[in-house]
């Protein structure tokens, strides 16, 4: 689709902004996750290129290294971007999703977390261009005079809807199973109930649906509706904002770690959105002794 160069620049500045406000909310936790610490490295590639494409627009052209630059590379560098943003969406997904279910489990050591996040988020950048690079990508550009291109031809993108259906379907399919394991296998009189599989779930998604509704609505009306999402908007720190929520949804309904509730021995990875917090952490043989004790 065609999108005129004035409006990319409205949509990569606005962006750019909501990207540094929704950071300095979460400042906090940004070392403390791959996703916080790829949200930093998507707002320094947002803003660079939000600079480069002005800087175009405004003179015509310039010079970098020799090479004279017009709004030719405009079109390029928006087109280049909106690939790259293609290629990384389910890499950081899979990525993002391996992450948290370490934390979870507790099998990440805090002190490599950040330098192995950043390594990640490094990797995940140059191997994205690379690919896009050596693959069959070709630009589409106007056959005019550099001077007289106003408007430039951008990908669409579509992964976004098919990553939300995908995960909440698995959300939905993992709290199934977590009832029907329940009524299947029904704890004993000795095992921790009050942070039972069932229990972790339903907790799980209420905490999540009281944050993300809305957005789900949003989300739905955009999957029905034939509205185009511009490539170069495909990845923004809001999101990856709704994503680490999301995921960290998916595993705790997929891991279910009750037991770990219970004894304070699980931990949740950090969000600054949804606040997790499970109601409970006795077991039944606790509860039973202070119901005789009442007796």
């Amino acid at each position: 689709m065609h999108i005129s160069i004035a409006s990319i620049l409205w949509g990569l500045g606005g962006n750019c902004i909501l990207n540094w406000a929704l950071l300095f909310f979460q400042r906090k936790h940004l070392s403390r996750s791959f996703l916080g610490v790829f949200s930093v490295s998507l707002a320094v590639v947002d803003t660079l290129l939000t600079l480069s494409i002005t800087s175009l627009h405004l003179t015509a052209e310039g010079h970098l290294l020799g090479l004279k630059l017009t709004r030719y590379h405009v079109c390029l560098l928006v087109q280049i971007l909106g690939e790259v943003y293609i290629t990384l969406q389910w890499p950081v997904v899979v990525v993002a999703g391996l992450d948290h279910f370490f934390t979870v489990t507790r099998r990440w050591q805090a002190s490599t977390r950040r330098s192995v996040c950043i390594s990640v988020s490094g990797l995940l950048w140059s191997l994205s261009a690379l690919y896009v690079f050596l693959s069959d990508f070709r630009p589409i550009m106007e056959e005019v005079f550099h001077i007289q291109i106003h408007q430039c031809w951008v990908f669409q993108i579509s992964h976004i809807l098919h990553i939300a259906t995908f995960l909440l379907m698995l959300l939905g399919c993992a709290a199934v199973h977590a009832g029907l394991q329940t009524l299947k296998n029904p704890p004993l009189i000795d095992q921790i109930t009050d942070h039972s599989r069932r229990s972790v779930v339903l907790q799980t998604l209420h905490i999540y649906l009281n944050t993300w509704a809305l957005f789900l609505v949003i989300l739905a009306i955009l999957l029905l509706l034939p509205v185009e999402i511009p490539a170069y908007l495909g990845l923004s720190v809001a999101w990856l904002c709704f994503l680490n929520s999301l995921l960290i949804a998916v595993v705790l309904c997929a891991v279910c770690p009750a037991s770990q509730l219970a004894q304070g021995r699980a931990s949740v990875p950090p969000d600054s959105f949804c606040a997790w917090r499970f109601i409970g952490g006795q077991s039944t043989t606790t509860q039973i002794k202070r119901k005789q004790v009442s007796c």
